[in-house]
């Protein structure tokens, strides 16, 4: 399920977002949510934190009274959901130009004057965000969460080949096909979190089934699908035997 966020300092607008988007999600069956609408950035950023899917966001620019405008929330967002959508709904005709200016890729402006021509945008948004998505993807994606230094990734949990202890104390290390972060986590934490999946294979390794490609059963070895290399225990050859 993708979650969908609306944050306006105008009541009626926050409202006419939210019962537009209702809407379109029962008619199309969209595996979406209006999760948040709230008013202020501070509100809606505290909604989003440690939230590990990737949502849809539908900012107002300029946010009366707050504390930033709604690039400065595009940004802070950006730090927590990298690949979410952002939909800057305004009344101004074109804002491309700022947004690329704060760094930031918005999907879409939808200018909210004319509320025909907001709805129809909300629309196209919407079937936009679900073409890209299940193209992507197909079913939904399942995303695991990880603080790495000063901002938070979300890693599809498919493309997680293994985790192992660290040199440190508390210390993880995330082998994915894309790439690998050290962070901060117990095995014990991770194995609750992941769920069946995930095996814990030896004290220092814990590994996705489906990335498995064969066993050394001569040096008690698991040779994943990209080559890497983890042990096991004997404790745990017969299930390994059974998946496989």
């Amino acid at each position: 399920m993708i979650p969908i966020y609306i944050c306006d300092d105008e009541k009626n607008i926050r409202k006419a977002i939210r019962d537009e988007l209702e809407k379109e999600i029962l008619i199309h069956d969209y595996d979406m949510q209006v999760v948040c609408d709230k008013e202020k950035p501070e509100e809606l950023l505290h909604c989003i934190t440690g939230h590990g899917n990737r949502g849809i966001y539908f900012l107002d620019v300029d946010l009366k009274g707050a504390s930033m405008n709604g690039f400065l929330l595009g940004q802070e967002i950006r730090k927590q959901d990298p690949r979410g959508f952002l939909i800057y709904v305004t009344a101004y005709d074109n804002l491309a130009f700022e947004t690329f200016r704060y760094k930031l890729e918005a999907l879409d402006y939808i200018v909210k004057n004319n509320p025909a021509e907001m709805f129809r945008g909300i629309r196209n948004c919407l079937q936009i965000v679900h073409e890209r998505t299940t193209g992507e993807h197909g079913p939904a994606c399942e995303y695991f969460t990880v603080k790495f230094l000063d901002t938070v990734r979300h890693i599809p949990v498919d493309e997680i080949v293994f985790f192992e202890t660290g040199h440190q104390t508390h210390r993880i290390v995330l082998h994915g096909l894309k790439e690998r972060m050290d962070f901060v986590d117990s095995m014990q934490n991770l194995e609750t979190q992941l769920g069946e999946k995930f095996i814990r294979v030896h004290r220092a390794y814990l590994i996705n089934t489906e990335h498995i490609d064969h066993l050394d059963l001569k040096n008690r070895q698991i040779i994943m699908k990209n080559g890497e290399v983890c042990l096991y225990s004997r404790r745990i050859k017969e299930t390994l035997l059974s998946i496989l």
